[in-house]
């Protein structure tokens, strides 16, 4: 019996494949009737021939919230998201805006200040930002570049609008999965791959290898991969990336600070290290300039960087724009350095700090999403509509007492697009993270990871709450 779409449901909610009229969207002519053309029980051995592939990979993460640092293989749906060209042509100029002027705003709050000075963005809120580092102060990175890598989450609301629902500028992870994601997609459905008409993403790591070696003067400037080792959750990831540019993987062991200059250890003697993509947190980086108690940094390297004898991406510091807080100045950040408006527009946000807002929130905790300012993947965050009583009441002490960490935002339902349910489509909500990179010119990949809350009516996506992940596709 063929698959078919003719029993898929759209339940009232924005869907990306199908109007509200039943109709198909474009780009997505080719998919439908390709998966038509085919058995349910051919597409269900394809889904599994898919989540196999990713096992024998060994792409895979860990769930530190399970106790056991347990690992697995994310989960992957087999039917592909589509974009079409002039929803990316937005996106793109809206995102390459969106990361100049938080480029921008890293480098003021660092060394002149003028945003603080002049109360655009309230100076107590900065200086109280766990990720803002008093010992960048001054600091100017090489080519004046803080956030080279970035991965910015955006969603797509009741009416279809992009949205930007929070921006990751410290270790952006996930960009593994949208290649691989992309080579099952050769494997399983080249003929509709190749007839739609898709923007390839599998340079990405020559792109990054690019930018990475512009941050040098040096001509053919050494770069490394900087890991905090196995027991890390995204040490898939590093591998990879360092495997695919041709560079050396390296943790803390392999690297010291001497003359002035990172080194590595190599059979032939130390090699000076000219660039560092590094993938652990600020505080971890150097146990002389942050955490004393770092087993995993290396002494002297922000002196070294400081110095501007060795890059860093991101460089330190850059965590200050990744707090939830500071999100929701962003159209404000962009007005005052770009004097543009936001091409893509926030997620409306309450902060918890304005004693109104608090006041709302405290009020409407049922009808709201409430974040904790600096944690990621799921952690820290209340889904009032899907939450207890004691759970918002929980929520509103945390609140009361630590006002400056929490924001709040409406309940929004995500978008959805079909996906594999055994031998069936049925709609999932998604959100997409696309990476962009900041070298010589700002760079944004046509796609990202779009990731998918497998668990049927969930708004969370993250992996480590049970989301997967499928291929995008950008049209040309």
């Amino acid at each position: 019996m063929n698959f078919s779409f003719s029993n898929y449901d759209l339940e009232n909610f924005y869907d990306e494949m199908f109007s509200g009229e039943g109709l198909i969207r474009t780009g997505y002519d080719h998919l439908k009737n390709k998966f038509e053309g085919l058995t349910s029980q051919d597409l269900w051995s394809r889904q599994q021939a898919a989540e196999r592939s990713m096992l024998s990979m060994g792409i895979t993460f860990n769930v530190y919230s399970e106790g056991e640092g347990t690992e697995r293989t994310m989960p992957i749906d087999i039917i592909p998201r589509v974009i079409t060209s002039a929803e990316w042509e937005l996106l793109e100029k809206g995102l390459k805006q969106r990361i100049k002027a938080l480029n921008m705003f890293i480098h003021d709050v660092y060394n002149e200040q003028n945003i603080l000075n002049d109360n655009v963005v309230p100076r107590d809120l900065i200086e109280s930002s766990k990720c803002y580092l008093d010992v960048c102060r001054g600091i100017t990175p090489p080519k004046g570049i803080w956030c080279h890598i970035t991965g910015t989450d955006l969603i797509r609301g009741d009416d279809g609008t992009f949205m930007v629902l929070e921006d990751n500028l410290r270790c952006p992870s996930g960009v593994s999965y949208m290649l691989e994601n992309r080579e099952l997609s050769k494997q399983i459905i080249p003929d509709v791959l190749a007839r739609t008409g898709v923007r390839p993403v599998s340079d990405y790591p020559t792109r990054l290898h690019s930018m990475l070696q512009h941050l040098s003067d040096r001509p053919n400037p050494n770069v490394v991969v900087l890991t905090p080792g196995i027991y890390n959750s995204a040490y898939f990831e590093h591998s990879y990336l360092a495997q695919q540019m041709g560079v050396e993987l390296v943790d803390a062991r392999d690297l010291v600070v001497s003359d002035g200059y990172v080194k590595m250890r190599t059979t032939k003697g130390f090699e000076i290290v000219d660039v560092i993509y590094r993938r652990l947190d600020d505080t971890f980086l150097d146990p002389d300039a942050f955490n004393p108690d770092s087993m995993i940094g290396v002494p002297g390297i922000f002196e070294v960087f400081k110095n501007g004898k060795v890059a860093l991406a991101n460089a330190p510091g850059t965590g200050v724009a990744d707090d939830k807080v500071i999100y929701a100045y962003v159209p404000r950040i962009i007005e005052y350095y770009l004097k543009e408006e936001a091409i893509i527009p926030n997620v409306q946000t309450y902060i918890c700090r304005e004693k109104e807002d608090m006041e709302y929130v405290l009020e409407n905790i049922d009808q709201l999403v409430v974040k904790e300012a600096n944690e990621a993947g799921g952690y820290g965050m209340l889904i009032g509509p899907k939450s207890t009583k004691e759970e918002h009441d929980i929520f509103r002490e945390k609140i009361k007492g630590n006002p400056r960490n929490y924001i709040a935002q409406p309940t929004i339902s995500l978008s959805r697009v079909p996906c594999m349910i055994e031998d069936h489509a049925e709609g999932r909500h998604v959100d997409l993270r696309p990476y962009i990179l900041y070298g010589e010119e700002i760079n944004v990949i046509p796609g990202g990871l779009t990731r998918v809350a497998l668990r049927k009516g969930s708004l969370v996506v993250n992996s480590s709450q049970g989301g997967g992940g499928k291929d995008t596709w950008v049209l040309y």
